[in-house]
């Protein structure tokens, strides 16, 4: 059985922040399926002003996470950052189910809940602290583990809360049980996590808040993170265009696409450990470039895709080049600020930002030139466009120390 569970899992903080991060997917994954209908349909937002409002809390909570990262960095512990965050997230859920209005919910999406969405990185930065002097093998692993547990909330969370509130004539109990689920994660990192996660990194100057800024917007940060958002751009992508084909080009049902995700989110669970395994032994750029490939692959057979069939066929590959995608550029982008935990781990926020940009970018410009196949198409090539860019920045990187070697 210890082949399956890692030594690494055994560490107390990287334990409770597995279970952690399992009730924070809980809130997204109670939520997001339900959020444009609360918001358009049953508040009466205009689609134009629910567009500027998902921008919006995208955007604030970039910025959030960087600066709550880079101020648990330099006050040397997490968990105090981390209770903020989650106590924004009891009220920003909670507001919204109790005094349910167009009011209540744009504040909650500029304001309490993107500042409760900066949680994700600061569980990332407490697991990262915790991994403090271990071999990059098991910090792959550690932060794989900790991806999986999002991917578990999203295979169990979604069904059970439309279950639930099948019979209800409104879905804004969701907020309700999300509210919840951040309660249950307060206590969790309240009693169960370690005060202190491990052994800190080492002593390192301390950032301004602008310094941080500047330092995450840098040309050698800010190149990488761009090649890496390329590569996720696609799981954006997909989560668009997958619906239409469905139920357009391969003339499926919507009930189709719910269990496809649920396939695809379940075989990312296990694929996600099993890249793990992989990059320990071929490296993190070799494993996340062949999941790439992969993922290309799906994307462009996706384009093609003219039946029902076609789409659970290519479930296999999905769910094997997305568990890559999703696990692999979280130790990759950490790694861009080393040193510092919280900074680091703020750039995956940073990467969602840039990835769902570029991601509607794409979109945009393969609907216009072609349709929804042209555009799956157009999203695989965008996809190996951003390993390319890692590979060109990883053989310069590679060159440069030779170079100076000579000199």
């Amino acid at each position: 059985m210890s082949r399956f569970f890692p030594d690494v899992f055994r560490n107390p903080a990287i334990r409770a922040s597995m279970i952690a991060i399992f009730t924070f997917g809980m809130a997204g994954a109670m939520t997001t399926p339900y959020r444009s209908i609360v918001g358009i349909r049953e508040l009466g937002l205009s689609d134009g002003l629910y567009s500027f409002l998902a921008f919006a809390s995208a955007a604030v909570n970039v910025v959030i996470s960087v600066l709550l990262g880079n101020l648990a960095d330099r006050l040397g512990e997490y968990r105090s950052a981390m209770m903020g965050a989650c106590l924004f997230g009891i009220v920003g859920y909670g507001m919204v189910y109790a005094f349910p209005s167009p009011a209540t919910f744009i504040v909650s999406a500029l304001l309490p809940l993107p500042i409760y969405g900066a949680l994700n990185s600061l569980l990332f930065a407490n697991a990262r602290a915790a991994m403090h002097g271990m071999s990059r093998s098991n910090m792959m692993t550690a932060n794989s583990g900790v991806r999986a547990m999002i991917s578990l909330s999203w295979v169990l969370i979604p069904g059970i809360t439309g279950l639930v509130l099948s019979g209800a004539s409104s879905m804004l109990p969701a907020y309700l049980f999300a509210s919840l689920s951040c309660v249950l994660c307060q206590g969790i990192i309240l009693f169960a996590l370690p005060k202190r996660a491990g052994a800190m990194m080492a002593e390192v100057r301390r950032l301004t808040y602008f310094e941080a800024l500047r330092q995450v917007v840098s040309p050698r940060v800010s190149a990488h993170i761009a090649g890496i958002a390329m590569i996720t751009s696609t799981l954006h992508l997909n989560d668009a265009l997958l619906p239409l084909i469905a139920t357009g080009a391969a003339h499926g049902r919507l009930s189709d696409v719910g269990i496809l995700v649920g396939i695809v989110a379940a075989l990312e669970i296990i694929f996600i450990i099993v890249w793990s395994r992989i990059a320990r032994k071929t490296g993190q750029m070799t494993a996340l470039a062949a999941g790439t490939i992969i993922y290309a692959l799906f994307l462009g057979l996706l384009g093609f895709a003219s039946a029902p069939w076609h789409l659970y066929a290519l479930t296999l590959l999905a769910g094997i080049g997305a568990a890559a995608i999703i696990s692999i550029p979280i130790t990759y982008l950490q790694d861009l600020i080393g040193d510092r935990a919280g900074l680091g781990s703020a750039l995956i926020s940073v990467n969602v930002f840039v990835s769902a940009g570029i991601g509607a970018l794409v979109f945009a410009a393969g609907t216009w030139a072609t349709g929804y196949s042209g555009t799956a198409i157009l999203s695989a090539v965008t996809g190996l466009s951003g390993i390319t860019i890692l590979g060109l920045l990883q053989r310069r990187n590679a060159v440069a120390p030779a170079d100076a070697e000579v000199q």
